[in-house]
């Protein structure tokens, strides 16, 4: 399989020009895959730079006594990043795409220098972000966050731990803002809690061991996203906010009824909308942030602007205060499709999201032309594309009692003939077969686990379905046992990332047929399938399982935990986030035991951790609750178009959910020549 991806990708580097890579005749020697690299944070406090410079657009202000000296926005714990290459120069607008409201990943991911922490290019060792230190106790139950001291929302308040705080005490602790409390801050489902020790320093308490707490701050969990990311899409976590900005919005500081004609007024039905429009960066530019660009045009634009933070926390390492770059211009897309053909017209000036795959041989053709640089960052996760049924789906009776048997979702699984899909939306570069990691990841359980259930295998599908007693009409399609017609499932597809979603979707149908299931494909509005999907409404959801590289920082779509995770049961989500307070127990005696194995793992230390991620990823692919295509390729944000002109770009990125892609190369130091 290797060999054939190897072959794939030096071909059509080949067929662009690449002499290098039609004499090497090996996968990286293509030219279209680096090594993974990035800028060094330096911690070392000799190496802070002595002086401070600013953007030219910055000083001007400086002048104009709109805006305190550069040294007086600065904390003195200032983040010191070496740039990549070589010092930028400033100025510049990043160009770039986005398909709509409901596309706010895409900004998010851009506004990532707002977590607590995140991790090395290759995604697998922790690095200071708004937190500069951090220790874990001996015994794992006490976490310390030393905060950098002298921090300020880029409105110029403090940001300090009373920030932290006032999220802990007056919006997690509020069931109109937080319904379900996040199962990150438990250790083996015992609630933790925040405690302050001075204005710079944060300790989190729990009752049991967490050693895994820390890469739950970096990674894209509730607790780590940061604010920018969970405040955006209606759910209140991120383990602070800018108190002095959004307090005045809460019935604990202003009475309920003044709160009430303010939301009215404003257009909102009641207090908790207003407050959900007030904290959300995307709409509100009033919102202060941490992160290197604020919001300065809403995504319900043409335009989704962006521009410097001049209160940003980090400089690089001769004291230039960072970003580079002025502005973020994302430009309105009617769908993928116009995203990449403007990509191949040198419109971008980096651009991964929605980026197709299988126009890698038009963008190597055009990117002289166009004046980009093409890069292929391979995934680590099994399933660019999975199929996940919903496991607590009850609009139709019938249907639901079918997808939560184990047997029919494996006689699903056996009869896609995943190769085809391979060569036909992959270019053959993918990998097909389960939902598991790369065999290179600690967690991963095997080899032999990427074909359980998950190769193609029609008669051993056909021979499950009439083991569980599915009648076949004259044309040996499936009956439903209610009424005698035939079963007819749906497969809901989001206008999202990947543009081949709905032909790969209508294939799997194709494929189906010939094991007697009728299917149909209903393409739809992301926001519309994410609110679908947030209520259990989907009967299959076709989505991706990106992220589950590490299992413990993105479990989404390996097990149901998530809250608003949306993909395989948001009612046992809510029942394992509240302890059992809320939503509803599993029924299958394997969903209970995986949700027994991933609170347990809270107090492992990280050998034993990952051999309990191996059971639970063992029972995950032999139930089938998601039903892996392909993946372990550069398909799903991994084909990035990058203008010539920009540097300190990473030759490759690690593209795992964690790593927030595009951030996870730095753009703050990314530059125009």
């Amino acid at each position: 399989m290797l060999r054939r991806r190897e072959l794939g990708l030096v071909a059509l580097a080949g067929w662009a020009g690449s002499a290098s890579a039609q004499s090497s005749g090996g996968f990286h020697d293509s030219g279209l895959v680096g090594k993974l690299e990035g800028p060094e944070i330096l911690t070392d406090p000799a190496q802070r730079p002595k002086q401070f410079k600013e953007a030219p657009v910055l000083a001007e202000q400086v002048r104009a006594g709109r805006l305190p000296p550069v040294e007086q926005r600065l904390p003195q714990d200032v983040m010191v990043v070496k740039p990549l290459r070589s010092t930028g120069r400033y100025g510049g607008t990043w160009r770039r795409g986005f398909i709509g409201p409901g596309d706010s990943e895409n900004g998010n991911r851009l506004m990532s220098a707002d977590k607590p922490l995140f991790f090395n290019e290759a995604g697998t060792e922790l690095r200071p972000c708004l937190v500069r230190d951090w220790a874990v106790s001996e015994d794992g139950r006490q976490i310390t966050l030393h905060l950098r001291r002298g921090l300020r929302w880029s409105d110029g308040s403090p940001c300090t731990a009373d920030d932290w705080m006032f999220w802990f005490e007056d919006l997690y602790s509020n069931r109109d803002l937080v319904p379900a409390p996040a199962p990150e801050l438990a250790s083996n489902g015992k609630p933790g809690r925040m405690v302050k020790v001075d204005e710079a320093t944060i300790r989190f308490e729990f009752e049991e061991p967490y050693f895994l707490f820390p890469q739950m701050l970096a990674g894209d969990t509730l607790v780590g996203g940061g604010s920018t990311r969970l405040q955006s899409d209606g759910r209140t976590y991120a383990l602070y906010a800018p108190m002095h900005y959004l307090k005045k919005y809460l019935p604990k500081y202003t009475p309920v009824e003044e709160l009430t004609r303010q939301a009215k007024a404003a257009g909102f039905g009641n207090w908790v909308e207003h407050f959900k429009f007030r904290s959300d960066w995307r709409l509100n530019r009033e919102v202060p942030t941490l992160c290197a660009w604020r919001m300065v045009q809403p995504i319900n634009t043409q335009l989704w602007v962006l521009e410097r933070n001049p209160y940003f926390y980090a400089v690089d390492s001769e004291g230039q205060q960072l970003p580079y770059i002025d502005r973020v211009q994302m430009t309105l897309a009617e769908n993928p499709e116009v995203v990449n053909l403007r990509a191949v017209a040198g419109e971008y000036d980096y651009q991964e999201r929605f980026i197709d795959l299988g126009k890698l041989p038009v963008l190597l053709e055009n990117q002289d032309r166009s004046g980009y640089r093409v890069h292929l960052d391979l995934g680590f996760n099994g399933a660019d594309s999975a199929l996940y049924p919903t496991l607590t789906y009850s609009e139709d009776a019938e249907i639901g009692k079918w997808l939560r048997n184990a047997d029919f979702r494996r006689a699903l699984a056996l009869g896609i003939e995943r190769e085809q899909l391979n060569e036909a939306f992959w270019l053959g570069l993918g990998t097909p077969g389960s939902v598991i990691p790369d065999e290179s990841m600690p967690q991963s359980p095997g080899e032999e686990w990427r074909r359980k259930w998950s190769t193609h295998d029609p008669a051993q599908a056909v021979a499950l379905l009439d083991k569980i007693g599915l009648k076949k009409d004259s044309e040996g399609f499936r009956l439903r046992g209610d009424n005698g017609q035939r079963l007819r499932l749906e497969i809901a597809v989001a206008q999202t990332l990947s543009p081949t979603w709905p032909q790969q979707a209508e294939m799997v149908v194709q494929h189906w047929r010939k094991i007697g299931i009728t299917a149909d494909v209903k393409v739809m509005e992301r926001s519309l399938w994410y609110t679908r999907a947030y209520a259990d409404q989907h009967q299959i959801a076709l989505w991706t399982n990106n992220g589950t590289e590490n299992l413990y920082l993105f479990p989404r779509y390996v097990l149901p935990v998530d809250p608003l995770g949306g993909v395989m049961s948001n009612a046992y989500a809510a029942w394992y986030a509240s302890n059992g307070a809320q939503g509803k127990q599993p029924a299958e005696p394997e969903m209970q035991r995986a949700f027994a194995l991933m609170r347990a793992a809270t107090s492992q230390k990280e050998a034993e951790r990952n051999e309990t991620a191996k059971e639970i990823w063992k029972l995950a692919v032999d139930q089938q609750w998601g039903i892996g295509l392909v993946g372990l390729s550069p398909a799903f944000m991994g084909v990035r178009v990058v203008n010539r002109k920009l540097e300190n770009v990473p030759a490759r990125t690690a593209i795992s959910q964690h790593c927030r892609t595009p951030w996870g190369g730095h753009p703050e130091q990314w530059f125009f020549t």
